[in-house]
């Protein structure tokens, strides 16, 4: 069979065939058939109009809503659509427009009426999240940046008529501050740094509302806090910046640069600033406590005041925590006497917390008060005090100096605000010749001191071998002692022995005297016979003879009593007056001498040089020269 034939009996399979494999293209062209996937929408632009009034575009205008040639500001949805005649419409299927988490989709709208003049976002109109084209040009949509965004979605958007942009929400960490500054409203006012406060935009996120209340372009007196945000990048602007913290033993005094003018609150005796209420412009009278605070830096300024005593020092190179002190150095100060000199000075003050805003609005600083008033004053004072006064007396006198300093300095700050708690005097450095000088003369000083220690050491060390010659000598003392008191009682013994001697002597005496008299009264009974005259004669003979006996044994007695007596007397007086130590030395070597006791040697040999030999015989040989002198004596 030929290849015609077999056509011709065929051909309707090869009809089928081309069908099945051209299908879309014929329904295409033949029927205008457009399928929409599920993920896509259809862009359509029209080529042509057949017939119609609306042929053509208006002026400026780039989207289509009314059936005029060009990009059509309606899309095809996902489905099946008829007549879209390929030679009359082109149909370009785009992907759904996603917006991820945590972004937010910046819209450009590429058709629309123009934005009025001096702004430069435009206003949001209804367009179901700029997904009806139609319906956003049909309400009067303006063409440029748009104030409105979309959030995180699935949006089917006309890349025709807008151009989405992705940006990042705005998040505000912890412990942060959001600082404002709008991109477009209203001019802010004159004489001021920053727009009005405008209530009901969300945290800016609404940026509309905030537009139709009239909210001004710039610096915001409001902020935001932590957080997430949906903001439009291109209408605000945000600073992120660290909360003000206030320290514990501080208070925040709050200067205001933006608010209403306010009365000021201090009366008319203060005439250094005004301050105000809170929410006004000026220092506000309520000072801020310890803790963090949203501030922004912009419109408002914390200085913080210390509450607790705070310490200043003029010295080099010792600077405190706080750092106002960084400036200050060690006074130089000129003697009377023509010396310069230095000085390291330390002041104490104290802000009360209710005086602090007067401080600032004073001063504007903490450091102000100390450049303006702390540094001058006491520089001053010392520089004065030092004139009045030789380097010398100066150090002498260095605590009343101090005293008088801050006495001066607490009626001076009395004047500002500020409490003097008190003015310490560190080192002074006087003149290193004249610093020679004093050292010198304390080292002399010193010295002196040392000779005494030294004196009364050397005066103690003889105290301490006296009294350990004394114990040496203790059992030497002792016996003396001992010595003493057998003597002293030997002398009271002689003394009550002369005393009984002498009583039994007159016993005797006496009665002998008796004797006498009884022997002679019987003798002159019996010769009676004798005369007269030899009888008398007798009796005073024998009267005189016992008178006599009679006086001569009380003059024995009373001999022997007193040199027992004196003995006595002598001995306590030779221990009075030598001490009773040294009276028990003289006694025992008395009682040595006594005893024939040798202490010293009375020949001493020694052997020494080449004579040794010969000398020590001749030693001997005396020695026995002397003894047998001695024997023949005795015997003689």
């Amino acid at each position: 069979m030929s290849t015609s034939t077999l056509f011709l009996n065929y051909w309707w399979i090869f009809v089928a065939l081309f069908v099945l494999l051209f299908y879309k293209f014929i329904l295409r062209v033949f029927f205008g058939m457009v399928i929409v996937p599920e993920n896509k929408i259809g862009l359509v632009t029209k080529k042509f109009v057949l017939f119609g009034a609306h042929k053509g575009l208006p002026d400026g205008r780039i989207i289509a809503t009314k059936g005029e040639a060009g990009f059509q500001a309606k899309t095809l949805a996902p489905g099946l659509y008829w007549g879209m005649w390929p030679w009359q419409y082109g149909v370009q299927m785009q992907a759904f427009t996603i917006i991820p988490e945590g972004q937010i989709g910046l819209i450009l709208a590429n058709d629309g009426i123009e934005i009025p003049t001096g702004a430069i976002l435009a206003r949001r109109v209804e367009s179901d999240n700029f997904q009806d084209a139609d319906k956003f040009l049909n309400n009067g949509g303006q063409k440029g940046r748009q104030t409105a965004y979309i959030t995180a979605g699935t949006y089917r958007i006309n890349t025709f008529a807008f151009t989405v942009t992705i940006a990042n929400m705005v998040i505000i960490e912890e412990n942060m501050v959001g600082i404002v500054t709008t991109l477009d409203g209203l001019p802010i006012e004159s004489g001021q740094i920053a727009g009005r406060q405008i209530q009901g935009h969300n945290n800016f996120q609404d940026i509309d509302t905030f537009l139709k209340n009239g909210g001004n372009r710039g610096l915001q007196p409001s902020i935001i806090l932590a957080g997430s945000y949906n903001i439009n990048p291109w209408a605000v602007q945000i600073e992120e910046i660290q909360m003000t913290d206030v320290p514990i033993g501080y208070v925040g005094v709050v200067i205001s640069y933006i608010g209403e003018e306010g009365k000021d609150l201090t009366g008319e005796h203060f005439k250094h600033g005004n301050i105000v209420s809170k929410g006004q412009r000026g220092v506000w009278m309520e000072a801020y406590g310890p803790g963090k605070y949203p501030i922004n830096k912009y419109t408002m300024k914390v200085e913080p005041v210390p509450t607790t005593n705070l310490v200043l020092n003029w010295a080099n190179a010792r600077n405190e925590s706080h750092q106002l002190d960084k400036n200050l150095s060690t006074i130089t100060v000129r003697s009377k006497d023509g010396f310069p000199f230095n000085l390291d000075v330390s002041q104490i003050i104290h802000i009360p917390a209710t005086e602090a805003p007067k401080v600032i609005a004073r001063f504007g600083s903490m450091s102000n008060l100390v450049s303006q008033v702390l540094e001058p004053t006491i520089g001053n004072y010392f520089r004065n005090s030092a004139q009045d006064s030789d380097v010398i007396s100066f150090l002498i006198t260095r605590k009343e100096r101090q005293q008088s300093a801050k006495e001066h300095i607490k009626t001076v700050l009395d004047d500002y605000n500020v409490n003097a708690v008190d003015t310490l005097i560190g080192d002074i450095l006087p003149p290193e010749a004249l610093m020679k000088t004093l050292t010198d003369r304390k080292i002399a000083e010193e010295e002196q001191k040392t000779y005494q220690i030294q004196k009364m050491a050397q005066e103690q060390r003889q105290g301490v071998e006296k009294e350990t010659a004394i114990a040496d000598m203790q059992k030497e003392i002792v016996k003396a002692q001992q010595s003493v008191e057998i003597a002293q009682r030997a002398a009271d013994a002689t003394v009550k022995k002369a005393e009984g001697d002498a009583n039994s002597l007159k016993l005797q005496v006496d009665a002998e005297a008796t004797a006498i008299k009884m022997r002679a009264h019987a003798e002159a009974e019996a010769t009676k016979s004798r005369a007269g005259a030899q009888a008398a004669a007798t009796r005073l003979n024998a009267g005189a003879d016992a008178e006599k006996i009679s006086k001569t044994g009380l003059a024995e007695a009373e001999k022997i009593s007193a040199i027992g007596k004196s003995t006595a007397d002598a001995y306590e007086q030779q221990a009075r007056a030598m001490g009773g130590e040294n009276f028990s030395r003289f006694k025992i070597t008395e009682e040595i001498g006594k005893g024939n006791i040798k202490i010293i040697p009375d020949l001493i040999v020694s052997g020494s040089g080449g004579e040794g030999s010969l000398s020590g015989l001749m030693g001997l040989q005396l020695m026995q020269m002397i003894q047998q002198g001695k024997t023949s004596k005795n015997n003689s």
